[in-house]
């Protein structure tokens, strides 16, 4: 008498243990079932592709002044416009473009100093270690948008004469930029060094660097095959949160009219003109709300982004 076929392993094992997941497929699944985090995401990923197609579609110039001074919101201009005349939604669209590129930018400028001199510290140690820590322990202590408002006001004289002179042309006015870009991004990258330093002294004594280092692997294989990767979920989260910072801090220096200067916009410097419109006797409030607004619902939407992406790549989270 023969017996029957027993079940084959596949049929009784869960699937759960049949499928290999990565590291990053986990935590994407872990992101997507935190609703705030993906609908932030989506929300960002349509406010992007929308500023980006706007102008192929818009027909109405940014910069373009008209008789239609201080109008209310209407089915014309849906967000009114300004004391020259200009489309405000049009001039929100057009600053969100600068706000978010200030953003990125010094958000990565942040991602390349902080991962390289955290990496550095954490994985050489001893004296190097400290006081490559003391250093950052001393820029925590100055206060980082007076570094950058002395940083412009020192330095973007002799830089902008010096742009004129070898490039002529109007290419100075976007000095400001550039100071923006390296300076926000020079001062945002304390906290991303100290927490890949932390990562690096924890994997630099785990097994796999022991063995490489046992076949060969130099000091920049070692950073650049094992460590570097391991440590790159982290980075993009504290980089996510970066960015929401930066462009706060740029709000901040165009509203003090030390960020972008005209003819360019930024949420801050619409800001700006808007509160220098308000008076006693009528109030613009289009003005100052709707830029308000979309600079609220920007910060809100990347602070959820990086919270999602922080609770996705925490292993505690992951089990």
């Amino acid at each position: 008498m023969t017996n029957a076929a027993s079940p084959s392993l596949a049929a009784i094992t869960p699937a759960s243990h049949t499928e290999s997941v990565s590291p990053n497929q986990r935590a994407w699944r872990h992101f997507k079932r935190n609703r705030p985090a993906l609908l932030s995401a989506l929300f960002l990923l349509g406010f992007l592709g929308f500023i980006l197609l706007w102008p192929l579609f818009s027909k109405v110039d940014p910069n373009a002044v008209s008789d239609a001074q201080f109008q209310p919101p209407s089915a014309l201009h849906w967000c009114g416009t300004d004391v020259h005349g200009r489309d405000v939604f049009s001039r929100i669209a057009y600053g969100a473009r600068i706000s978010l590129l200030v953003g990125a930018v010094g958000a990565l400028v942040s991602l390349v100093i902080g991962v390289g001199w955290g990496a550095i510290a954490g994985y050489v140690g001893g004296r190097v270690d400290e006081l490559m820590m003391r250093f950052v322990d001393i820029l925590y202590s100055l206060p980082s948008i007076i570094f950058v408002i002395v940083l412009i006001t020192t330095l973007e004289g002799l830089l902008k004469g010096w742009v004129a002179r070898k490039l002529g042309g109007d290419i100075d006015r976007f000095v400001r930029l550039l100071f923006l870009f390296v300076g926000l991004g020079a001062v945002s990258w304390l906290t991303m060094a100290r927490i890949v330093r932390g990562q690096v002294l924890s994997l630099r004594t785990r097994g796999f660097v022991y063995a490489s280092e046992a076949l060969g692997g130099t000091h920049w294989h070692i950073l650049r095959r094992h460590i570097l990767p391991n440590v790159f979920g982290i980075a993009i989260v504290y980089l996510t949160l970066t960015v929401p910072s930066i462009i706060l801090y740029e709000s901040f220096l165009s509203y003090l009219g030390l960020g972008i200067q005209p003819p360019m916009a930024s949420w801050g410097s619409l800001i700006a003109e808007g509160a220098g419109q308000l008076n006693a006797i009528r109030v613009y409030w289009w003005l100052v709300v709707f830029p308000c607004i979309a600079l609220v619902c920007t910060l809100l939407a990347l602070n959820f982004v990086g919270d999602g992406l922080r609770d996705a790549y925490d292993p505690r989270e992951q089990l």
